[in-house]
């Protein structure tokens, strides 16, 4: 049997785009303590894209984060709350499917017209 992953991160979406990392602060320390939150922020002009990374005191903690916040109303918004993957487990998980390159074709011309060079 394979032993349950520690949770280092937690990845919170749907976040009200009003919300400030002390609205989240106070949200989170309910569940223990708070070690750190990374606000997600586009970086062309710096507006909240409403995720956030948030890491707690311990691996309890963030259990207890992820079970009692899941779906908690903040603000205007239900948040989603889940453990965060690794960039393996993204890669992994993605659907993505390789798409060949096209060959470039000749332009065909309607039949009636000259080519032109």
């Amino acid at each position: 049997m394979k032993p349950k992953a520690k949770i280092k991160d937690i990845f919170v979406a749907d976040i009200s785009f009003e919300a400030t990392e002390e609205d989240l602060h106070k949200l989170f320390s309910v569940c223990g303590t708070v070690r750190s939150i990374h606000m997600l922020t586009d970086p062309k002009n710096g507006n909240f894209k409403g995720i956030a990374f948030i890491r707690m005191a311990t691996e309890a903690e963030n259990r207890d984060a992820i079970n009692m916040l899941d779906g908690t109303r903040l603000i205007d918004r239900c948040i989603n709350v889940s453990a965060a993957k690794s960039k393996e487990e993204m890669n992994a998980d993605s659907d993505v499917v390789e798409i060949p390159e096209r060959r470039s074709r000749r332009k065909r011309v309607p039949k009636g017209r000259k080519k032109v060079r």
